[in-house]
């Protein structure tokens, strides 16, 4: 059976886009296939998916977790120059692992906020699907998928936001929402 790799998008304002780009990777991990994790905003907060992922690479290698970005930015918040930066070298990363023929998935993980908070562009975003192979699967994840892209990708899911504990007053809690 030919390979056909996939472009798939998890977007929208529920919780949950993250968490179900890993279980692809989990799931893609444990048939074999190789999968990078790129993460275009998070970085400096040692999140639980990453103690995961490094237990899962001593087994064999094939599963990694790059924290590309700066950690969440607000719109002018003085630190523009260094996120944009971060953001031109995730995409510099994510052009270089898409060509390599080094990885079976690739995960971009919150690239649509990357988009979104203008650190990089939808011509930008639309070159790495340009450049991907017929048999790579490309994961981007995020809210706020760019029109385009959602017309470009084989599969979408679009979390809704129904109900969140934040709306009680409950604050993020680690091993759930990080």
């Amino acid at each position: 059976m030919e390979k056909t790799g996939l472009v798939i998008v998890h977007t929208g304002d529920g919780k949950g886009k993250t968490t179900a780009a890993l279980g692809l990777a989990l799931r893609a991990w444990g048939d074999g296939l190789r999968v990078l994790i790129l993460q275009f905003i998070k970085g400096g907060w040692n999140y639980g998916e990453l103690e995961s992922i490094k237990k899962l690479s001593a087994l064999g290698g094939r599963i990694q977790v790059r924290q590309c970005g700066l950690g969440f930015t607000q719109r002018k918040d003085g630190h523009e120059a260094e996120h944009k930066e971060a953001a031109r070298r995730a995409l510099l990363e994510a052009q270089e692992a898409i060509g390599s023929g080094a990885w079976d998935m690739v995960i971009l993980d919150e690239i649509n906020y990357a988009v979104k908070f203008g650190l990089i562009s939808e011509t930008e975003v639309m070159g790495l699907l340009d450049k991907r192979p017929g048999g790579l699967h490309l994961v981007l994840t995020g809210r706020d998928a760019l029109p385009s892209l959602v017309e470009r990708a084989d599969l979408v899911t679009e979390m809704r936001l129904v109900k969140h504990p934040y709306q009680k007053g409950i604050q993020a809690q680690q091993g759930i929402e990080f």
